[in-house]
């Protein structure tokens, strides 16, 4: 079973972190550049660390957990941004925009016949309360002439969500601070904003007696005076010492050795998956400082300013289509997502107590409270399948981690069983067809409204009540008799003539669907069903499905095709994604007009699981990680690096005819012994640290060396 010393060779090149060196006559994929800027400044690279958010250029930029505007008027709080700076010389010159994703450095190079001028920004990645521009100026040719470069300025000191007030410069850096205007909730706390950066000027002067000079600009958020003052002290002396970037890179290259995705096919696909694990991975806060973690809204952090990209809001976008990637390579991430959700607990009751309802009712719609913030009532009072995506996102994490501490001090327990409560309270038994019915709903395709039992909020609901049982006799709770018995008992629509699953009672075949709904049924949802009604759902709802819907659609489909074994369907379905990707800097928008949210990460998030879970086909079960992988012809070879199972990290790469696995070695961790099994023939073969095993492609699983059991449906 070992591997002879040239695929090793080969699997070392494909993971290792410097595969664009091996390959000089491609150009690094990535890094993303130009030499002109898009026309539509919404596709500009957003740049963010988890807690600030910022489109290069933009006068705005957002803090994490800043919101203004009470319920429905609640939206991330616009910050004026200091480094809303262009670059430009009165000399001819030519200009090169550039996103390098390695080290989330974005740059502006400007070149003339006497002068190369970069200007980089970057939010830091590990002192996340800092933002950054960098200056540097080179002479190209010896001249006692100076030469200087401009700086054209759109900031202002003002903001309409936030009355931001002058303090005393503080270590030659300029300071301003304010509340938000209005609280979320009635009687609520304003947020308070601090803002410590170093003065920019007009323009920046090269000397005749100097070749090169360089200048360091920092902006330092947080809530309060002493923070920002700690953050920017802390700048400052990283400046110094010539500390500032390389910490900012070396955080970058640990979240890159956690989650190397590469593939040898197709450049654009490539580009793609590389930008949509940058952006993801741009919205989460250093792996050491994860507990500040505020929720990932569908735009980023960059964007959700009043009537702008769902305002900052989130959704179960960040639950549904985000989680299942991260949570593959970074418990740490799969944990704050999870945790934002417990900080919301009390604002999840309160909605149920208003609907009139028991247990936890989690907001379409989220900021900060967990009360719903969506300006449009029903959306809140009908989309209530996000409870499900919620529990499925619990039960993701413990089967990936069996980290019960999450459901005992981090109170993930009350989650599952608060929801639980509320689905026992929301449901009607129907006398005439002997089950439980939930009415009145919107499903995820939001073309419909009002209808009952939508076959995805059902399911969700199923799943979710087995799991708050599940995890009760884990915890010896006293589980309540009706969770299993709704479970057991409650509808899920099916057509038996036509063998297919309607999307709700009284849904018309033929009728258009907005997005994935019922195809979701097999895919993230895993309910069991026989490849013909996987087959029919598939091809019964691309028909219909709207193809100017949101971004994140045809992932699922391409999903569906690969698990029937049809990877050439499954490619062209995942062909229709890259009509929402908007060069040169690899950003989504949710349609494929450009229309819609923009930084698009839900769309991102799909596109991700269609790789991740699709070409590997890895499911996340109770008892093991699941794999039967495929590929389709136009990609030889997929490389994952860092995936993440029971404290385990394993590097794969997946081949047409063969799979190899590299159990990582790990000095401060001690994972369970993990084996791997082969579905046809029953083989074992343990998984030893640095040893890398090598199969035929075909289906198996991951699990722990001592478990006897087989993985399969939950």
């Amino acid at each position: 079973m070992i591997l002879v010393f040239q695929y090793i060779l080969q699997l070392i090149v494909l993971c290792g972190p410097h595969l664009h060196t091996m390959a000089t006559d491609k150009p690094d994929p990535y890094i993303f550049s130009t030499d002109t800027l898009p026309n539509d400044p919404r596709y500009l690279p957003p740049l963010a660390n988890g807690l600030l958010g910022w489109t290069v250029y933009n006068k705005i930029m957002h803090m994490g957990g800043v919101y203004n505007g009470e319920g429905g008027d609640c939206h991330r709080a616009d910050v004026p941004c200091p480094l809303a700076l262009t670059m430009e010389t009165e000399e001819q010159s030519r200009h090169t925009y550039t996103l390098n994703t390695r080290t989330g450095v974005f740059t502006h190079s400007l070149s003339t016949a006497s002068i190369t001028a970069s200007q980089s920004f970057y939010a830091h990645r590990h002192h996340t309360n800092l933002l950054v521009m960098e200056i540097l100026l080179v002479r190209q040719e010896a001249s006692q002439e100076s030469v200087t470069v401009k700086l054209k300025s759109s900031y202002t000191p003002h903001s309409k969500d936030i009355i931001f007030q002058s303090a005393p410069d503080y270590k030659g850096g300029r300071h301003i601070h304010g509340q938000t205007t209005t609280a979320e909730v009635p009687k609520g706390t304003c947020t308070s904003v601090h803002m410590i950066w170093t003065p920019t000027v007009p323009s920046l002067t090269l000397q005749p007696e100097q070749s090169q000079s360089r200048w360091g600009f920092i902006v330092a958020l947080s809530n309060s005076a002493e923070g920002a003052e700690a953050h920017y002290d802390r700048g400052l002396e990283m400046m110094a010492f010539g500390d500032l970037r390389p910490s900012h890179q070396r955080a970058w290259e640990e979240l890159w050795a956690d989650s190397l995705v590469e593939l040898t096919g197709p450049d654009t696909l490539s580009r793609a998956l590389i930008g949509c694990m940058f952006y993801l991975i741009s919205a989460f806060p250093y792996l050491h400082e994860a507990s500040n973690f505020g929720g990932v809204s569908p735009g980023g952090l960059s964007n959700g300013g009043e009537g702008q990209d769902y305002w900052g809001h989130v959704f179960w976008d960040q639950d549904t289509w985000m989680y299942p990637s991260i949570a593959l390579f970074y418990p740490k991430f799969a944990r704050a997502v999870l945790e934002y959700r417990v900080s919301t607990v009390d604002g999840a009751r309160d909605n149920a107590e208003k609907q009139g309802y028991k247990g936890l009712k989690f907001p379409w719609e989220s900021a900060v409270s967990g009360r719903e913030v969506c300006p449009e009532d029903i959306y809140g009072k009908q989309e209530i399948h996000i409870n499900g995506d919620i529990t499925l996102a619990f039960q993701h994490y413990l089967y990936l981690t069996q980290d019960l501490s999450m459901f005992t001090e981090g109170r993930g327990s009350e989650v599952i069983w608060g929801v639980a409560d509320y689905w026992v309270s929301r449901v009607t038994w129907s006398s005439e067809e002997e089950n439980y019915h939930i009415l009145g709903v919107m499903p995820p395709d939001e073309y419909y409204y009002d209808v009952n039992n939508s076959v995805y909020t059902n399911t969700v609901a199923k799943f979710s009540l087995q799991f708050a049982v599940e995890l009760a006799g884990l915890l010896n709770y006293p589980a309540p008799p009706e969770w299993q018995q709704i479970a057991d008992q409650i509808k899920i629509p099916f057509d038996p003539e036509i063998k297919y699953h309607p999307e709700f009672d009284g849904y018309k075949k033929g009728h258009p669907v907005k997005q994935a709904d019922t195809v979701m049924l097999g895919y993230p949802l895993g309910l069991p069903m026989t490849p013909e009604v996987r087959r029919n759902d598939l091809e019964l709802y691309e028909a219909v499905t709207d193809p100017h819907g949101p971004a994140m659609t045809w992932s699922m489909f391409a999903v569906g095709w690969l698990e029937l074994g049809e990877a050439e369907k499954a490619q062209q379905e995942l062909q229709k994604c890259f009509k929402n990707i908007q060069g040169p800097f690899q950003v989504w928008s949710e349609s494929t007009d450009g229309s819609g949210a923009v930084n698009f990460l839900t769309g991102m998030g799909g596109f991700l699981q269609a790789v991740l879970f699709g070409y590997t086909g890895f499911r996340v079960q109770k008892d093991c990680l699941a794999f039967a992988p495929l590929l389709p012809n136009d990609i030889s070879q997929l490389c994952l690096r860092g995936v993440s199972y029971l404290g385990a990290k394993m590097d794969w790469l997946v081949r047409a005819q063969e799979v190899c696995i590299i159990l990582r070695e790990q000095e401060d961790a001690k994972p369970c012994p993990l084996q791997v099994i082969l579905k046809s023939s029953g083989t074992k073969i343990p998984l030893i640290p640095g040893k890398p095993v090598t199969f035929p492609q075909e289906a198996g699983e991951i699990c722990r060396l001592d478990s006897t059991l087989s993985c399969g449906p939950n």
